[in-house]
């Protein structure tokens, strides 16, 4: 094969990974979408005398960069910067996990490449989830995000199952192309037989396995009843501010009034919840005098009439450092004094009490609202963009916890946008308590791009992975509530101003999932772990023959 037809397999499969993505992918593409660059790695496995390992860097390069750049190319409408570090760093992250693959491969074997693929893939995606350059987005199983009646299942698994579903079909289809080597054949005669039966088979088995997890998901619909707790009412504002101009040009003030005035269109006396998006605050809030501004004044004189309500919201606060406290990694030095101070994206609850229950949003975007590898760039955190009235990597809490009603019959998780990615996070604050799940996010940052509607959806992968209904608030994007079966209800329009009225069911079960999380992926990275293992003792064990 000529260098160029394998360049050629390699954006084929870059194409097929972008076409299978949603809202606008078919899905269905994602089985065979890593075949043709495996044929390319295939290829330059057997003939590694006339390929170099760099023919192959460039080859899956080109196929994890085609994918990310086509799939994600709307982060830069928040970041340009952050969009092309986003891109670029998957990219050759991705490349180095396929050039791993390839290398563990050719100490242990082809008859080993399957499986060293699948683990080393899956490693990737679950490592993915937590340092400081974490962007999941692009994680397989997320895909099945626009057919949830087809991974009803992803209550035992999470989005590890789908992403290993992916794998392992591919890596079959793979294999039907794989034929012995003139030199493995015995005979002409015998060779096309045993090939003809081992690729109906295959074909069989590759049939088998994509149909039936998709019908054991729809055998499970019918099973899958609402839960049996507590009925709450919400109401959900999507107010539609500019978050490039209108945001940070009129007054915190008047954006609240009208937000505000939108909620008491549908709020009454029988509203349990009041949502509203991410940052919806936009006056400077500092976290020890909360009482004293002016907001959360307002806000509380908003509760006075309906004494069971209570508010979630989204705001920009600020915690500042008595003398002697210990610092955050992440605390920053005031301008004109010698102290120091951290912002945070912030989640709040208030009710007709005198508690503020506070959250700090603790998965943040890399190159965003947070800079990376702060040891090292720590001088260039002033570069992050501004989101929500506040400048540089912001603070964080190590605790998912979850916003309590004053009668403690009533826990929700406070989701902050980016968060709504990750499963096994999202499914901590079930374990803390959560009976429903709260998300507010600012999704005008991006654009009308595919960008909150994939936000949107990863939200309902995480509906089913818990089985909880998720109220979900979103300036200028999708506000809606999703229900235990990833299904979307009363959904707002794009750039449009809505209020809707709402009822959910609380549910305080836990699922297989939420009990043991990704447990797929941990299995999968042991197994790496031991591969890697396997194929340094044999390459010891051949060097040590040779000598």
């Amino acid at each position: 094969m000529k260098t160029y037809q394998l360049f050629l397999l390699s954006l084929l499969s870059g194409l097929l990974l972008t076409l299978a993505w949603f809202p606008n992918g078919f899905v269905p593409l994602l089985f065979i979408a890593f075949v043709p660059i495996l044929i390319v790695e295939h290829t330059i496995f057997k003939t590694p005398q006339y390929y170099k390992t760099l023919t192959l860097f460039g080859c899956s390069f080109l196929t994890f960069f085609t994918w990310n750049v086509l799939t994600t190319w709307w982060v830069k409408n928040a970041s340009f910067g952050g969009a092309a570090m986003a891109i670029i760093c998957n990219s050759l992250l991705m490349t180095i996990v396929f050039l791993l693959f390839h290398k563990v491969k050719k100490r242990l074997g082809k008859k080993w490449g399957n499986i060293i693929f699948i683990c080393f893939w899956i490693t990737f995606e679950f490592l993915h989830l937590d340092w400081d350059l974490t962007w999941p987005w692009l994680t397989l199983g997320n895909a099945f995000a626009d057919t949830p009646d087809w991974i009803q299942w992803y209550e035992y698994t999470g989005v590890f199952g789908g992403s290993l579903w992916v794998l392992v079909v591919n890596c079959l289809v793979f294999s039907c192309f794989l034929f012995p080597s003139p030199s493995e054949k015995k005979s002409k005669e015998d060779d096309a037989s045993k090939k003809g039966v081992e690729v109906k088979t295959k074909i069989i088995a590759i049939i088998i396995l994509i149909i039936l997890p998709i019908i054991i998901s729809v055998a499970m619909f019918p099973f899958i009843k609402n839960p049996t707790g507590k009925k709450v009412t919400v109401v959900i504002v999507q107010p539609n501010v500019d978050p490039y101009n209108e945001k940070f040009v009129s007054g915190f003030e008047e954006q609240l009034q009208k937000m505000l005035q939108m909620a008491a269109e549908k709020t009454d006396s029988s509203t349990d919840y009041l949502v509203f998006p991410e940052t919806a605050l936009t006056e400077n809030l500092w976290e020890d005098v909360l009482y004293q501004s002016n907001s959360i004044r307002t806000l509380k004189q908003f509760l006075k009439p309906f004494p069971k309500l209570k508010i979630i919201i989204g705001a920009s606060t600020a915690k500042a450092y008595k003398k002697g406290e210990a610092l955050s990694s992440t605390a920053r030095k005031f301008t004109d004094d010698d102290a120091y101070y951290d912002a945070y994206n912030t989640a709040i609850q208030l009710d007709s009490s005198s508690i503020i229950q506070i959250y700090h949003k603790s998965k943040l975007v890399p190159g965003v609202e947070k800079m990376p590898f702060p040891f090292i760039f720590k001088y260039f955190g002033k570069l992050a963009i501004n989101l929500g009235g506040t400048i540089g990597s912001l603070g964080i809490q190590d605790e998912r916890s979850v916003f309590v009603s004053r009668d403690s019959a009533i826990k929700t998780a406070p989701v902050i946008c980016y968060e709504s990615i990750y499963g096994e996070y999202v499914s901590g604050y079930v374990k803390n308590g959560a009976q429903f799940i709260s998300i507010i996010t600012n999704d005008g940052w991006w654009g009308d791009t595919p960008g909150y509607k994939q936000l949107l959806k990863y939200g309902a992968l995480r509906a089913i992975e818990t089985r909880r209904y998720i109220v979900r608030s979103a300036n200028v994007g999708v506000a809606c509530i999703i229900d235990p079966k990833g299904e979307i209800q009363q959904p707002t329009q794009w750039w449009t101003p809505a209020v809707i009225k709402g009822e959910i069911i609380l549910n305080s079960e836990q699922t297989l999932y939420t009990r043991f999380g990704d447990y797929i992926a941990r299995f999968a990275m042991y197994l790496s772990f031991i591969l890697v293992l396997y194929s340094w003792f044999i390459r010891f064990k051949i060097r040590a023959y040779n000598e």
